[in-house]
Formats: C-alpha cells, structure tokens, sequence
C-alpha cells in the first residue's frame, strides 16, 4: 500500500456492511476503489472487517464492527462538482445524486439555492450523508470531498471555537471561507456560523451551526483518525484533544466538543494489510487492552 500522505482519514463504523458500502461508493464516484480489506478476530463486537478504499481519490477507511453506534447526519460529506475540473459537471451530480438517492432520503432536495446553482443533500441508504455541490469556478479551488460538521443541540454555537481549536493543534492550519447568520434566520442566532471551512494537516474540512431541533449529535460512527510517525506525536495529540476520559479505547478519543479521533501509527496499516494471521493476532490483543498507543509495544507484539 502507498505510503500514507494524507495525515487525516475518515473512519466509517457500520454494523455488518463496511464492505458492501465501500464497494457502493466505490461505483459512485470517479477515481475510486477499495484499495485492502482485513479481518480481526475476537475483537468485543466478534470478527470485524476493516475496509481501506478511496474516494474520488481521497483515503477513507470503514470497519464492520457490531450495532453500537450509527451514522446520522451531525458529520456528511460536501462532494464538489467544479465546473472548471469536471466538464459534464452539472450531469455528473445528477448522476451521483441518483445513485446515492437508491434507498435513501433526501434531506434539502436537488435544486437551485442562492449559494450554488445545483444542491442537494441526500442521506444513502446506508445512512451516510452527502452535500452535492455545483461549485461555482471562481471562487478558491476545494478537494472533490470534504468533511463537514455540524454543530446541533447543546453544540450549537460552538463551530468557530472548534475551528480555532483545531487549527491551534494541527499544523499547516489555514482558515478558509466564513458566512455568519444575518439577523432574521431564528432560531439561527446572528453571527454564528452558517458556513466556514477551514484547513489542518492539509485536510479541508467544513463546518456549521444549527439551532433547528435536530435528534442526532455527533458520535463515534464518524470519526477522523490521525496518522503518527513517533510516540512523541501521538503523545501531543492525545494530550491535546482527549477530554472524555472514558472514550477513550484502543486508540480513540472524544474532544470537548464531541469529536471522536483515532490517534494512531502509521505503520498500523502496514501491519493491517501486510501481517500474517498470527501477527494479526498477537497485535489485535495487544492493541484492545490500550487506551492511548504505545508504539513500541504494538511493534514488539507484531513482531512476536
């Protein structure tokens, strides 16, 4: 597998269908394919496959690990469609939109808004969410994909403190777009954030406020792992963003804000894909007894 330069992976958790949803999305956007698939044993939710797969070039990663959390909306994906990049543009969104509409349910349906041309979002049918954009050419060139988060209920309010937090932390951070609410959007309270998006580790990211009643907030189904090179970084990071004592497990963490990440090695995929049953194995019970990873230790199990 190539090595990783893309610091910040999504991670998808589903229940049993990581693959068949990988595969789907796989078919659905350009520049995709699932590029490894693992399975652990005798994990706590049993044998979990670990599906690696890019989107529209982009790394993402998802795992079928038992019925314990489950994707909702608080964090979608906003998919580009950049005239100046895609020729057929406007006829490509319908076409993913079509595809991704098979079982699903449409959320802001597709059509013409006074921030694009073309938008819609749509929920698949496995429950993940997509904001499918037309964007408009002029403005500062975006990555097809881009994570976005959206900040409900007791969260409401707290997206450009988040953003400052996180560009605080992450290096190569850099600050893109910002739209407040204008007065008269109640329940939106003006200047709150309506839409900003912002760039760490060379990952954009979206992020907004919703004061309308949403039943859903964020949660482990989505979360963004971060890849690292020596104890020390992951050391840094977990240090930094953990602030749920008791989220944290076999590498994951919750910030103050709700956010699960995975702080993990790099060399954890290699391990992953290359690792004979055995070594697979001897690493999955090493890793499941950590909260925050030790490096060293994980290399010693590997190795045996």
């Amino acid at each position: 597998m190539s090595k990783i330069n893309q610091k910040i992976v999504p991670h998808l958790w589903y229940d049993k269908e990581a693959k068949e949803a990988a595969q789907f999305y796989a078919s659905i956007f350009p520049d995709s394919k699932i590029t490894d698939v693992t399975t652990i044993h005798d994990t706590p939710s049993g044998d979990s496959d670990i599906v690696f797969f890019e989107l529209w070039g982009q790394k993402f990663m998802a795992i079928s690990a038992g019925p314990y959390f489950k994707i909702n909306p608080s964090v979608s994906f906003i998919v580009n469609f950049d005239p100046s990049r895609e020729k057929d543009a406007s006829e490509k969104i319908n076409e993913v939109w079509n595809k991704l509409s098979e079982g699903g349910t449409a959320l802001m349906p597709l059509d013409k808004y006074p921030f694009s041309e073309k938008f819609g979002w749509i929920q698949d049918k496995y429950g993940l969410s997509w904001q499918l954009m037309l964007t408009n050419p002029e403005g500062e060139e975006r990555p097809a994909i881009v994570p976005s988060l959206l900040f409900v209920g007791e969260q409401c309010g707290n997206s450009e403190e988040a953003i400052n937090f996180y560009l605080s932390i992450f290096k190569n951070g850099k600050q893109g777009n910002i739209t407040r609410y204008p007065n008269g959007m109640e329940p939106d309270k003006e200047g709150t954030i309506m839409f900003a998006d912002f760039s760490i580790e060379n990952q954009w990211f979206a992020a907004m406020d919703s004061a309308h009643e949403h039943k859903f907030s964020f949660s482990e189904a989505i979360s963004f792992m971060v890849y690292c090179d020596t104890q020390e970084e992951i050391d840094y990071y977990w240090d930094r963003l953990s602030a749920v004592p008791e989220a944290e497990q076999c590498g994951w963490l919750k910030d103050k804000f709700g956010i699960s990440w995975q702080i993990v090695p790099s060399e954890m995929d290699e391990m992953m894909s290359k690792g004979t049953p055995e070594q697979l194995e001897r690493l999955t019970i090493a890793f499941l007894k950590m909260k925050k990873f030790d490096l060293v230790e994980l290399q010693n199990a590997y190795k045996g």
